[in-house]
């Protein structure tokens, strides 16, 4: 009888109360980019939308793609150069055709997801396995 009222209180304790805040720490050991951070930032959004198109549903882009044009890379060097630039045009132009779009949105995810592929296979190729899994099922 004395159990039902203990787990009634012990289920409604705040989330905020029950969890304990984690530092956040950085992936390189020399601290991260603001590049990195950006492109972790669109990686992370882009996994809701694809959960968004597979559903069905109207696409919503929540990250800001314009600063990957001008966030402070890790190597300064590879976004200096045209070729970067063009790809990082190409990904806002996607991504700015993708959000809210209501016909043909799986070819248009398909497009994004493919601007990033290019640009990391031609430029910084390590992340093509976690971008891998952005392409839908």
């Amino acid at each position: 009888m004395f159990l039902v009222p203990f787990l009634m209180v012990a289920c409604a304790a705040e989330p905020e109360e029950m969890e304990t805040a984690q530092p956040e720490v950085p992936l390189n050991p020399n601290g991260d980019s603001e590049l990195a951070l950006l492109m972790r930032a669109m990686y992370d959004d882009a996994m809701l939308v694809k959960e968004q198109v597979e559903a069905g549903e109207t696409p919503t882009i929540s990250v800001n793609p314009q600063p990957i044009l001008t966030a402070t890379p890790s190597d300064p060097e590879s976004t200096a150069s045209p070729q970067y630039k063009s790809f990082a045009r190409a990904y806002i132009h996607s991504v700015n055709q993708l959000g809210g779009a209501t016909e043909d949105v799986e070819a248009l995810y398909t497009g994004m997801v493919n601007t990033c592929m290019s640009c990391h296979t031609a430029v910084c190729p390590g992340p093509r396995v976690r971008i891998k899994k952005l392409y839908l099922d």
